[in-house]
């Protein structure tokens, strides 16, 4: 076995931690192990003081900053979540001062909590709409005031910081080593501290998890190099990175696309709602990926010894209805349709006599009131089981309804719904 120095490091980051929280749990999974007919243990990393597993890396950045004996007591940082909770619980301990940027956009719920971690130790100044208007505003202020700027996740201590995740994995195993290690990609502070801790060891295989609309990581590997993503999909937002770091992509570029799992938003939302309801356990869109790899890894798991890495538990219950939302569309329970229907007496009667016994209309509403033959209608049906749809259109085409399908059309969808 290789001697690896890295996990020095990382035993001493993990040791400094535990003035700030115990190990977070590692538990067998009943509920999934029968389902995927494996042992899947989840990493309970939602259960930290902050509800993710940020808190380690700015921990750590800080801590050696002291030992090193820097200058400044002032740090700052630019997050709009679980990066900018974590930073202020971290001023508190410290009894540092730290000035959190965050775009104007931020919910209140986010603004209340990292101002409650932080207490008098910090500040948080609003700036811009987008993240990179609060980072610019960031760096200006570390320029101007000698603060040290707290990346999330592109930085050698940052990374080391994380790596302490893989270490109490290790130890809660107690001598059994897991087969498979299931981790959740965004920036890739964490899997890449993850894959350092395992490096020139006969290491578990491991597998990363993007979302779907958000693939920096997959793009990045087919490329050979690192890609900003000129558009993504912002739903997963604890994990929906543009560009991958430049130090998590130099350790990761030894994986193959092959080992990047692409999870899809709709199939997420299922995952968070079915481990809401059956486990009790509420989780974050970004803490729910590597749970959601399952469903792409049923063959590969079967009969192993697999741990999942639960990132984040910081979930603003006003999102819920849009993850349920997402998640009937995703299943093709729920559907959005522009209809055209003669402007005559009786023209709805008929249409609704066309609806099944499982067909519920979620949205009802005239587009366009002034032609004199025909009006438009945007129309939502949610329904019990997928078929029905099959049957409905069947039977809209008989009877010459004109409809256009925007379930799927993000732009569509996007205006209306």
């Amino acid at each position: 076995m290789t001697l690896n120095p890295f996990r020095a490091d990382v035993a001493r980051a993990e040791d400094a931690l535990r003035a700030l929280f115990p190990a977070t749990p590692l538990q067998l999974n009943e509920h999934l192990s029968k389902r995927y007919d494996a042992r899947i243990f989840l990493k309970r990393e939602d259960l930290t003081p902050v509800r993710s597993y940020k808190i380690r890396g700015a921990f750590n950045f800080m801590r050696k900053r002291m030992e090193e004996g820097s200058n400044t007591d002032r740090f700052t940082c630019a997050s709009a979540g679980n990066h900018a909770q974590g930073f202020a619980f971290a001023c508190q301990h410290f009894g540092l001062r730290g000035r959190v940027f965050m775009p104007v956009t931020t919910p209140q719920q986010k603004i209340d909590k990292t101002r409650t971690f932080g207490g008098d130790a910090i500040e948080i100044e609003l700036v811009g709409d987008f993240f990179d208007d609060c980072y610019a505003a960031a760096r200006a202020y570390a320029a101007a005031t000698g603060a040290a700027m707290v990346p999330p996740f592109d930085h050698a201590d940052i990374v080391e910081g994380q790596a302490s995740v893989g270490l109490e994995i290790e130890r809660q195993l107690a001598g059994e080593r897991a087969d498979m290690l299931v981790l959740p990609v965004g920036g890739g502070g964490l899997a890449s501290g993850l894959a350092r801790y395992h490096d020139g060891e006969a290491s578990p295989v491991f597998r990363l998890v993007e979302p779907l609309g958000a693939p920096s990581l997959s793009t990045s590997l087919q490329k050979g190099r690192r890609v900003k993503l000129p558009q993504m999909e912002g739903f997963v937002d604890g994990a929906a990175v543009a560009e991958i770091g430049a130090l998590p992509f130099d350790i990761l570029s030894r994986f193959q696309v092959g080992d990047v799992i692409l999870s899809p938003e709709g199939r997420l939302c299922q995952t968070m709602l079915e481990m809401l309801t059956v486990e009790g356990i509420v989780l974050e869109p970004a803490g729910a990926l590597a749970i959601d790899a399952l469903r792409s890894l049923r063959d590969d798991v079967k009969g192993k010894t697999v741990v999942l890495v639960v990132s984040g538990g910081n979930f603003d219950f006003e999102r819920l209805p849009d993850v349920k939302e997402r998640a009937l569309r995703f299943e093709g329970r729920k559907k959005y349709f522009i209809l055209r229907l003669a402007q005559r007496p009786g023209a709805l009667r008929d249409f609704l006599a066309l609806l099944g016994p499982d067909d519920d209309i979620s949205r009802f509403e005239y587009l366009k009131k002034s032609a004199r033959d025909f009006g438009s209608i945007l129309l939502g049906i949610e329904t019990s089981e997928p078929d029905n749809f099959d049957a409905l259109l069947t039977r809209f085409a008989k009877e010459g309804i004109r409809f256009q399908d925007i379930t799927d059309n993000q732009v569509m969808t996007d205006l209306l719904v």
